[in-house]
């Protein structure tokens, strides 16, 4: 069964579905907190997690992240990392901003891992050339080659299938820094680095079965002595192409004072988090398509709500749990 309602974009809503069952008794079905807003997927390494030194909150209350199973306030730590990182995030501050610029509830899905290589997010058996730094998610082949055991990906696409088709406005990639001034042993260079990030992207299309937007970040600072790493930023500025990537904000603008442990880390502090999540912001709404203003909700089955996103493409999510 299918029944579509004209909407306008905003929230949150409740859905009331008004049914008979098999022995026609009337029944009643309620959805709280229905979105019409816009979703997000988030990858890659740590400063996409929660590795920052102050957990954020929602300041606006219009922030929710995804899971996998349900959906919640977007306070940190986010839910369903790779990594299971329990500190700070940029995702509340990201998300306030765009609430505050469309009014309309903002949905993440944060599916990062800390301290990995692109390497380490290739799809199950591509070859790495190079163990990384952090040899978790690499093995050795029948052949004696070094291949991604493609855990990463496949978390990542998870979470991307779960939110169905135009279920999200685009991904944003924030990874380098494992890629950058690294031992000569676990280095890669500018073309291989690159190589690989073509492959990653073209392959999460093709899983999905639909080109959707990526935003890659220039990502590779360290610490004070190493802030910046120029052939990897190359590298990230050459996929900004029409066909590939859109330009996400530079990162490594946020120097010292931005920085955990009193500007020596590689992390942020709780005014880079907020400062990140920012720029972050920044480059969405300087590339987002008009919103939608009657995008349809469709029932599925007795409990669910599937994600349509209408002539526009804007978003349509659903929040499992009252907040």
């Amino acid at each position: 069964m299918q029944r579509s309602a004209p909407v306008i974009a905003g929230g949150f809503h409740r859905v009331e579905i008004k049914a008979t069952d098999t022995v026609g008794q009337p029944t009643l079905l309620t959805v709280p907190n229905v979105g019409v807003g816009e979703v997000f997927v988030i990858a890659c390494q740590s400063n996409s997690t929660n590795y920052g030194e102050v957990p954020q909150t929602t300041q606006t209350g219009m922030v929710t992240s995804f899971s996998g199973t349900e959906w919640s306030l977007a306070n940190d730590p986010q839910p369903g990392v790779q990594d299971k990182s329990r500190k700070g995030s940029f995702i509340p501050s990201f998300g306030d901003a765009l609430y505050r610029r469309y009014h309309v509830p903002i949905g993440i899905a944060s599916v990062g891992h800390g301290s990995t290589s692109v390497r380490q997010w290739l799809p199950a058996d591509t070859p790495v050339h190079v163990m990384p730094t952090m040899t978790r998610y690499v093995r050795t082949d029948a052949a004696g080659t070094l291949v991604s055991d493609g855990t990463l990906f496949e978390g990542m696409m998870l979470r991307i299938h779960q939110l169905g088709v135009h279920g999200f406005r685009a991904l944003l990639w924030h990874q380098g820094e494992s890629d950058s001034h690294q031992p000569a042993e676990h280095d890669i260079d500018a073309v291989t680095y690159r190589s690989m990030m073509v492959t990653i992207i073209h392959a999460s299309r093709k899983q999905a079965g639909r080109d959707f937007r990526w935003f890659v970040a220039q990502a590779t600072y360290h610490t004070p002595e190493d802030p910046s790493c120029p052939p990897i930023r190359d590298a990230q500025r050459s996929l900004w192409q029409p066909d590939l990537a859109i330009e996400g904000p530079d990162t490594d603008t946020l120097i010292s004072p931005y920085r955990q442990n009193g500007g020596k880390g590689t992390h942020f502090n709780d005014a880079g988090l907020k400062a990140h999540g920012l720029l972050w912001a920044d480059r969405c709404r300087n590339t987002s398509t008009r919103f939608c203003v009657n995008p349809s909700i469709k029932t599925r089955g007795q409990n669910a709500l599937s994600i349509s996103s209408g002539a526009a493409n804007h978003v349509w999510y659903v929040l499992s749990t009252a907040i």
